[in-house]
């Protein structure tokens, strides 16, 4: 899970600036590096980046300065190639044949080691080791063709899930993978195109949506206007990565035509419908109260809440300067991470019994941490943890640091071993068929993998026609 952002004016505007704002938007997709390029006026590719959050990365104040026709921009959640520096984004190559272009990716290439291999014995020098580089390469070894359509053939030869963006030759061009696995949304300011992973980047940059990119779509945006084309081959299906609408997206992002916020309040109330008779009925609740693990679980619990008609608090505070500790990079700093960005509040929780929404339980670290603060610290008289998604029991391949079930709590603890391991009096989740039925999106338009390991099919071989 990454963010992408990519900007094209037919004028030189302060486009980078733009970048930079959108990224800003879009930090809760990757906390591990940041990075803008941008086309000067001599034709070539510059490009900034580096460690840590979008304002520590880059400097708004040059950003400000730089005028361009085109720019793409990434902020980055290490999963193929890990944290090295080598490996942050937006990647840049020089070819004699082709100039010179950048890539941002979002998305994950499960069979990019070996055709990296392949590629190696036939003398190409790889200078990261991420999956995104294998596309940079595959185009390069097509002098012949124009860009689009070696951008085609590269895309038709790559397994797995992208949404891309590229810069070549002063234009934007823009991807997404046959299955539509990611997302990516086109917008508009005036005379200015973009495209990024969230509609809430539009929103920053006072743009409006025009649509989602289509799965298996290619757009070409440069000063003759924007040009569709479609990958000659389709999958049997869509799959839209129902992990999005848990706990990646926004909530005020609107994702292939689904509210992200609506999407998490009807998970909410299905966990209500689901757990309420069982929940109630195994012993009476001491003035029960309802709070949301914030902030992805927050929304779910209101519609938990609206549902069940038990009373929402928000009894746990998140600390704002803190990230995300599920995309954490090692285990020992997302346990630290847990203690120091939410802080339960003792005077709503005491004596109670306290009904805790979270969007999911991966590793098992955060609920661990909270049961035992609200229980030890805050003297909750019960910790009843109810998840608004089935549980996480398969590792995702698309985009996820998951990469084995052994890191997943899910696949190694069933019933009541997994609530004793995490310290709680409940544990209920939210069934497959209840996730499916509050995104409100055909079942067989959505990737559910990591709940149920049912994974995508891979795309059929294909001949590319020329443009």
């Amino acid at each position: 899970m990454c963010g992408i952002v990519g900007a094209f004016s037919p004028s030189r505007a302060t486009l980078a600036e733009d970048i930079y704002l959108g990224l800003y938007a879009l930090q809760h997709r990757g906390q591990e590096a940041a990075g803008i390029a941008w086309t000067n006026e001599d034709g070539e590719i510059v490009c900034r980046k580096g460690p840590g959050l979008v304002h520590a990365a880059l400097d708004q104040a040059e950003m400000s300065r730089v005028t361009c026709r085109s720019a793409v921009g990434h902020v980055r959640y290490a999963t193929a190639g890990g944290s090295a520096a080598c490996n942050i984004q937006p990647l840049t190559a020089n070819t004699l044949a082709r100039g010179s272009f950048a890539v941002a990716h979002n998305g994950n290439l499960p069979d990019a080691p070996a055709q990296r291999r392949v590629l190696e014995r036939s003398g190409a020098l790889f200078q990261s080791s991420s999956d995104t580089e294998l596309i940079l390469h595959l185009i390069s070894h097509q002098p012949e063709r124009p860009f689009p359509e070696a951008l085609m053939q590269a895309l038709g030869q790559v397994k797995g899930a992208y949404s891309l963006v590229f810069l070549h030759d002063d234009k934007l061009i823009a991807a997404r993978d046959p299955w539509g696995f990611r997302p990516l949304a086109l917008g508009r300011r005036g005379d200015i195109t973009y495209v990024a992973s969230e509609s809430c980047a539009f929103d920053l940059l006072g743009a409006q949506m025009i649509r989602d990119l289509e799965p298996g779509e290619i757009v070409v945006i440069d000063e003759s206007g924007c040009r569709s084309y479609m990958l000659p081959y389709a999958s049997e299906r869509k799959y839209h990565c129902a992990f999005e609408y848990v706990y990646f997206a926004r909530p005020d992002s609107v994702i292939d035509g689904v509210s992200v916020y609506e999407a998490r309040k009807n998970m909410g109330r299905a966990l209500a419908r689901s757990c309420m008779g069982t929940l109630c009925g195994s012993s009476a609740l001491t003035s029960p109260l309802v709070t949301g693990l914030p902030d992805s679980g927050t929304i779910a619990a209101l519609g938990f809440s609206e549902e069940s008609g038990i009373p929402y608090e928000s009894a746990i505070v998140r600390n704002r300067y803190s990230g995300r500790t599920f995309i954490e990079p090692t285990q020992r700093v997302r346990e630290l991470g847990v203690l120091k960005k939410l802080n339960p509040m003792r005077q709503l929780i005491q004596g109670r019994d306290l009904i805790v929404i979270d969007d999911s339980i991966v590793r098992g670290t955060t609920s661990l941490k909270v049961a035992r603060l609200l229980r030890e610290h805050c003297g909750a008289k019960g910790v009843h943890m109810c998840v608004s998604s089935p549980p996480v029991a398969f590792p995702c391949f698309y985009g996820i640091d998951t990469p084995s079930r052994k890191e997943l709590i899910a696949a190694q603890l069933h019933g009541d071993a997994l609530r004793e391991r995490l310290g709680v009096d409940s544990l209920f989740y939210l069934s497959r068929e209840e996730l499916v039925a509050a995104v409100g999106m055909e079942e067989r338009h959505l990737c559910t993998a990591c709940f149920d390991g049912k994974y995508m099919e891979s795309p059929p071989a294909c001949g590319c026609s020329r443009f």
